[in-house]
Order: C-alpha cells, then sequence, then structure tokens
C-alpha cells in the first residue's frame, strides 16, 4: 500500500462517522451467535415466558430504533445551528468526536442485539443472551444522557474553542519538535535555494486542497533521482487541475511523476494534520463571527482569543520549519512552502483586530495577549509583536473618539473588560514615534 493510499484510508475512517457503528453491528450478531451457543451448551434459560420476553425485547428493540434516529436527526441540528453560530469549520471536528461515534455505535449494538435476540426466543428464553439484550438497552439510557451532557458542552464557544486550541497543540508539537530552548536557531543558506529554470514541472491531476506530503517519501525520490523537489503549493491551500504541484531543478530525468503526485494528498477543505496555521483559522473565524454585527457577540471573541493566545505562545516558544530537506550526506532534496513567525502572527491578530476596533472588551484582551507574550518570548519573536501593539493602539485612538475611552481601550484585560490585568502592572511602553 503506498502513502497516498494509506493516508486515504486513514483520513476517511478517522473522518467517517458510521464505521464503528457499522463494526458495532457487526460485533452484535457474533455476540448474539455466542452468547445463545454458551446458554444452550450450558442449558441456561430464564424463568420468564417466552411470549413477556417476545413482547419485552420487541419494545426494548423498536425503542432503540427510534433513539438512534432521534439522536442522528438532533446531532444534525445541533451541528448546524453551531456552525451557523460559530463556524463551519467547528463540523468536521464534531463528527471527529470519539464520544459521539462511541455512543452511536453503543446504541446501534444494543439495538442489534436485541433483535437478533428476539429471533431466538422458541420455547424457552436463553437467560444470558436475554439479560445482556435487556440491560444493554438500559446502560444505551446512561450512554445517551452521557452524550446529551458531553455535546452540551462541547458546542459551546467555550468548548469548541477549547477542542479546537487541543488539536492545534498536539499538530504544533508534531510539525515542530524542537523548542527554542533546546537549541540555538540556525539561518537557513540562501545560497541552498534552488534557482534558475526548472528541468521539468510535474501539474495537478485533479483539484482539491494540500492535506498533507509525504516527506520522507520525496527526499528518498530525490536522492534516488539526483535531483532538488521543490513542493509549490503550501499545505491547505488549493490546487486547480493543470496547476503546478513539483517543480524538477539540477537534474531529475528519471523522476516518476506518478510516484510524485502520489506523496501528496489532496482532498475537500483543510485538516489540521499538518496544518498548524488552520487551527488559528477556526479559532480566527470563530472571533470573526462573534463579532460580526448580525450576532454581536464579543465575549466569544474573547474566549477565542483566550485560547489564540496561549496556542500562539506555543508557536513562539519552537522552531518552525524552514522548509528543506536534506539527505542523510546534507544535500538539499526537497523545498516546501511553510508558515513563519509572521504569517501566525498576522492570522492570530489582524482580522480580529479590525473587526473587534469598535469593541473595548477586544481590545483590551488584544492587548493582554500581545504584552505577555512580548514579555514571555525570546526577543526574536517579541520583535515583530511591539509593531502589532502600536497598530492596537492607534486603533483604539481611531475608534473611541473620547479621551476616557481611549485610555480604558488601552488597558490590559485578561478578561476583556472587569478584571485586574492592567491595575497595578506597569504596561509595556510603546515607542512614540512608532505610533506616529
Amino acid at each position: 500500500m503506498t502513502w497516498l493510499q494509506r493516508h486515504r484510508v486513514r483520513h476517511y475512517v478517522g473522518n467517517s462517522i458510521w464505521i464503528l457503528p457499522v463494526l458495532g453491528m457487526v460485533a452484535a450478531l457474533g455476540a448474539v451467535r455466542l452468547l445463545n451457543w454458551v446458554d444452550a451448551a450450558m442449558g441456561w434459560r430464564s424463568g420468564f415466558h417466552p411470549e413477556a420476553a417476545r413482547t419485552v425485547l420487541g419494545t426494548l428493540s423498536s425503542s432503540m430504533f427510534t433513539l438512534i434516529v432521534f439522536v442522528s436527526s438532533a446531532l444534525l441540528v445541533a451541528v448546524q445551528l453551531a456552525s451557523a453560530q460559530l463556524t463551519p469549520r467547528v463540523i468536521a471536528i464534531v463528527f471527529k468526536d470519539p464520544v459521539t461515534k462511541f455512543s452511536l455505535a453503543a446504541f446501534v449494538f444494543a439495538f442489534t442485539f436485541t433483535l437478533a435476540a428476539l429471533v431466538r426466543i422458541e420455547d424457552s428464553v436463553p437467560l444470558v443472551t436475554s439479560s445482556v439484550a435487556a440491560y444493554g438497552c438500559v446502560a444505551s439510557l446512561g450512554v445517551f444522557l452521557y452524550l446529551i451532557d458531553h455535546m452540551g458542552k462541547a458546542l459551546r464557544p467555550s468548548g469548541a474553542a477549547r477542542s479546537v486550541a487541543s488539536l492545534g497543540r498536539r499538530v504544533i508539537e508534531s510539525v515542530y519538535p524542537r523548542r527554542l530552548a533546546e537549541s540555538p536557531d540556525t539561518s537557513p543558506d540562501s545560497a541552498d535555494v534552488p534557482g534558475g529554470e526548472p528541468s521539468d514541472t510535474i501539474t495537478s491531476p485533479t483539484d482539491g486542497v494540500v492535506l498533507a506530503f509525504d516527506v520522507r517519501g520525496l527526499v528518498s525520490l530525490a536522492e534516488r533521482a539526483d535531483c532538488v523537489i521543490e513542493l509549490v503549493p503550501q499545505v491547505g491551500d488549493f490546487v486547480a487541475t493543470k496547476d503546478a504541484l513539483f517543480r524538477v531543478f539540477r537534474g531529475g530525468a528519471t523522476l516518476p511523476a506518478g510516484e510524485l503526485r502520489g506523496s501528496v494528498a489532496l482532498g475537500q477543505e483543510r485538516t489540521l494534520e499538518q496544518d498548524p496555521a488552520f487551527a488559528f483559522r477556526i479559532l480566527v473565524d470563530m472571533a470573526s463571527k462573534g463579532l460580526s454585527p448580525a450576532i454581536n457577540d464579543p465575549t466569544t471573541a474573547v474566549l477565542a482569543l483566550d485560547q489564540i493566545h496561549h496556542l500562539l505562545r506555543t508557536v513562539g516558544a519552537r522552531h518552525l520549519d524552514d522548509g528543506r530537506m536534506r539527505d542523510a550526506a546534507g544535500r538539499l532534496r526537497l523545498v516546501y512552502r511553510t508558515p513563519d513567525w509572521a504569517d501566525f502572527v498576522h492570522l492570530a491578530v489582524t482580522e480580529i483586530r479590525h473587526f473587534g476596533a469598535a469593541s473595548i472588551q477586544v481590545a483590551r484582551r488584544l492587548r493582554a495577549m500581545l504584552e505577555d507574550l512580548i514579555a514571555g518570548l525570546p526577543e526574536e519573536r517579541a520583535a515583530l509583536l511591539r509593531p502589532e501593539l502600536a497598530l492596537l493602539h492607534r486603533s483604539a485612538e481611531r475608534s473611541f473618539p473620547d479621551p476616557e475611552d481611549q485610555a480604558l481601550a488601552d488597558i490590559s484585560d485578561v478578561q476583556g473588560v472587569g478584571g485586574k490585568y492592567g491595575q497595578g502592572r506597569p504596561s509595556l511602553q510603546v515607542n512614540q514615534a512608532t505610533l506616529r
């Protein structure tokens, strides 16, 4: 199986909500056969009358089917409402939720098991099989209540932002494993960048968003063909049919185009697999939706900023990828585009500052984030944050004509409005020349 095939299987299984319930159905049929054989071998029979058992199990099975339909319909409605309130990008995260998948699998298992146990009741009632069927339906009620509680928390703005940030931290630690404190930063050699006309250009056979690519496989291909491969689009970029997918430099006459294309996975929409910037994108979209005139909920923007703050700190404390991979001999083999620190900062701050310019709550929370990051990150990271602080100050001057409101907007407050972060703590001084 190739890397692309493995990726597609992994991606499909991870994002499909039906696979686990179908496996639960198969498991239920196998469990009924096994337990019925045990009952027959051991001679275990229940004291209930067969007709009473049929009535009870028939009622339970029909109730479980109704529960499955109700939960599925309610889940779809809840997800659509949440996506309208927050961002459509949360739908994929909800459908990947293991609690949702397990709950649906438990319901389908109980329904299938009960129905299969019902048809096996003849002149007597199998003890273990009927007991598992009855108590399994009762247990499903507990799972249903837990699912309602879980989804009610997960689809709140705070729950959705927390889930996105948790996934974002995981992918940041995976894509950027080295911390700044562990080793000195090394700037890439500009002379190592391939230049001139490429010897070959490989186009995309289809359209889609770049989800991931096989780094090791591409380095191995370049090493065998003794060339340098450039992946043109960045992870998260949309690629149309016949757009340039790869450019080959310094040889590569024997490079197979099919294997190159098989090293990049395209899909319908961005995922977090190799795209840490997508976590910021989702959180910024949530904040922007909350700041829209139709919703006007700046507190949601503050909740998103709470998570953006910590994600930005996580990124700022790590060595970011330079987009170059070398073989064992140290020769450049693969070049690809990847976001740098400026990209993360602009993505995290610019739109929220723009849409929240008229909100004192958002201005204070943004200031608290920027000042905390300036104080806590190395100077090489903090240098880019000071101009953002100056922009925030000028935005407050334009948005709030009253000096009193300007003074309020220039106070750091991690709660937006109501906290004491800015009291008793000297604010970082912004260079007046920069403000002008």
